[in-house]
C-alpha cells in the first residue's frame, strides 16, 4: 500500500470497538443466566482487588442460575458479600466452598431500561469507530497535501476508509438488534 496510512490498523482499531461493545453488551443481564454478568464483579482477597474470576469458577448449571466455586475456603464470605454489594440485584445462597445465584425475572421496566443502556453502549462504540474514521482520513489529507500519495490514491483509500466505516456501524448495529431482542424476549 502507497501511503502513509495503514488501512490495517484502521481496521484493526475499528474490530478493537466492535469487540469492547461485545464486552459491554454481554455483561447486561438477559432472563438467561450467564457467566459474564459476575466479570465486572472484584473480590477484597489477599490485600488486593481482584476479579472473580481469579479466586473462584464460574459455572452456568441451569438457564436461570449460575454456580460460583471458590477456591479457597476462607474467601467464601468475601466473596459473597462482593456479590451482593455489586448492585447486580444477585442473592448468592452459601453451600460449603460453592455459591448459588439465582437470577430473578426481569420486569418489564427493568427490560426497557438495559434496552438504553445497550443503546448508549451502541452510540459510544459507533463514536469510536467515527473517531477512527476521521483519524484515517486526516492522514490521507495529510499524506495528499505532503505529495506522499496522489489525489486518485487518496480517494480511492478515502472510499475504503469509508466502507470500513460503514460495515463496522452496521455490525454494531446488528449486535444491537440481536441484544435488544434477547432482553425483550419474554
Amino acid at each position: 500500500m502507497s501511503g502513509s496510512v495503514d488501512l490495517n490498523d484502521i481496521k484493526r482499531r475499528m474490530e478493537g470497538a466492535v469487540a469492547a461493545f461485545k464486552s459491554d453488551i454481554a455483561s447486561l443481564r438477559t432472563g438467561r443466566a450467564s457467566a459474564n454478568i459476575l466479570d465486572p464483579i472484584t473480590v477484597e482477597a489477599y490485600g488486593s482487588r481482584v476479579p472473580l474470576n481469579q479466586v473462584a469458577n464460574i459455572t452456568v448449571p441451569e438457564p436461570r442460575m449460575l454456580g460460583v466455586s471458590i477456591w479457597d475456603k476462607s474467601m467464601v464470605s468475601a466473596v459473597e458479600r462482593s456479590i451482593r454489594e455489586s448492585h447486580l440485584g444477585l442473592n448468592p445462597i452459601v453451600d460449603g466452598q460453592n455459591l448459588r445465584i439465582p437470577l430473578p425475572e426481569l420486569n418489564e421496566e427493568r427490560r426497557k431500561s438495559l434496552v438504553k443502556v445497550s443503546h448508549d453502549y451502541a452510540e459510544k462504540a459507533k463514536i469510536a469507530v467515527r473517531n477512527v474514521r476521521r483519524d484515517g482520513m486526516d492522514g490521507l489529507k495529510k499524506a495528499e497535501k505532503d505529495g506522499v500519495i496522489g489525489q486518485d490514491d487518496s480517494r480511492a483509500q478515502s472510499e475504503k476508509v469509508q466502507k470500513m466505516t460503514d460495515d463496522t456501524i452496521s455490525e454494531v448495529d446488528r449486535l444491537l438488534a440481536e441484544k435488544e431482542k434477547e432482553i425483550m424476549q419474554v
